[in-house]
């Protein structure tokens, strides 16, 4: 192919990158503000010209390293860095402009389900199927504390929003908190039917919610410990509910394949998202509570307006089961992590 070929190829592939962009855009617009759609596809062409769509994800780096399913990870609070857990028995830091892990924990017995940066980002905080929480120094990568009593694998563990507590879910089909500075177990709540699958503070710090094997999602109130609502609605293990910033709603993903949204003064469910092909196993909020992201067995990510319930953009990339996915801070860019062993950044 000579040389004027080949520019007429890349430009036409860019031609075709933008206007597809452009696309995205104006499906967006017309699900907010429920446009016609006949006249929109030369349109789109038009505008493609002109119009940089900021919530079109794109696939940036690749981090590897883990020898073994990456579990979950989370972004770091200035973004420039992520935090990985591993089946490898391992949680890492990694640098995301050097691609580089800059520092691994290898603390635990058996495989680490999921791992958190602390409220002021100086320790980790990372749960296992060894039964344990740990919490780790991220300056030296020691131990600092042990937190035990789960009989059976701790599937999350998550910080209150003022560091002082620790909530955790286990497959021991209970929910349990922790005092920070003593490692004491301060309140223990039972009530699900089977292994609990996740468990949150409310961004008040009054409520609790949680997810379940036994497909029900329940709201509990901290003081008393007794569960104030049981939501209803998927049909197979619910493997993850988290609450919206403004503490209004919630979401919730299951191996039914659906997303669930939930009123939390009603514990009503106003919408339930369909199109994944596969099971999910994590679910997040974007910053402004505009975007859900997804993570499935189909292999792919995708993201939903949660005003409209319609699928905005799928992610593809992974090679096998996507297991989680979250939002930088500003909500530009994704983070995912996969059975296939890496992590993968979306921009």
């Amino acid at each position: 192919m000579n040389t004027r070929n080949s520019a007429a190829v890349l430009l036409a592939k860019k031609k075709y990158s933008s206007e597809r962009e452009s696309t995205l855009i104006i499906e967006n617009w017309i699900r907010n503000l429920e446009i016609y759609w006949g006249w929109i596809n030369d349109f789109n062409k038009i505008i493609a010209q002109y119009v940089t769509f900021s919530k079109y994800f794109k696939q940036l780096k690749v981090l590897q390293g883990h020898s073994h399913y990456v579990n979950s990870v989370t972004f770091s609070r200035d973004s420039t860095k992520v935090l990985s857990s591993s089946f490898d028995k391992t949680s890492r830091i990694w640098d995301i402009i050097t691609e580089h892990e800059i520092q691994v924990f290898k603390n635990h017995l058996f495989w680490v389900n999921y791992a958190q940066f602390s409220p002021d980002y100086n320790m980790i905080l990372s749960c296992s199927k060894d039964k344990t929480i740990r919490l780790c120094d991220i300056r030296t990568g020691k131990e600092i504390r042990r937190f035990e009593g789960h009989s059976n694998d701790i599937t999350k563990s998550n910080f209150s929003f003022d560091g002082h507590t620790i909530i955790s879910s286990s497959l021991d089909r209970t929910i349990r908190l922790w005092d920070v500075k003593s490692g004491q177990e301060i309140k223990r709540m039972v009530g699900h039917l089977e292994g609990v699958t996740s468990a949150q503070f409310s961004p008040n710090g009054q409520i609790i919610v949680s997810s379940s094997y036994d497909k029900t999602v329940a709201i509990w109130d901290i003081q008393s410990g007794e569960k104030l609502q049981e939501l209803n609605g998927h049909s197979d293990a619910v493997l993850k509910a988290q609450f919206s910033s403004d503490g209004n709603i919630i979401v919730s993903c299951s191996y039914d394949k659906t997303i669930c949204i939930w009123d939390v003064m009603s514990g009503k469910e106003i919408k339930t998202l369909k199109g994944h092909l596969g099971g999910l196993r994590d679910v997040q909020f974007s910053p402004d509570n505009q975007i859900i992201a997804s993570a499935s067995s189909d292999k792919t990510v995708r993201l939903w307006d949660v005003h409209s319930g319609k699928e905005m953009q799928k992610l593809e990339g992974h090679l096998d089961w996507v297991t989680s996915v979250a939002f930088s801070k500003d909500g530009q860019t994704i983070v995912s992590s996969s059975l296939d062993k890496t992590i993968r950044l979306w921009g």
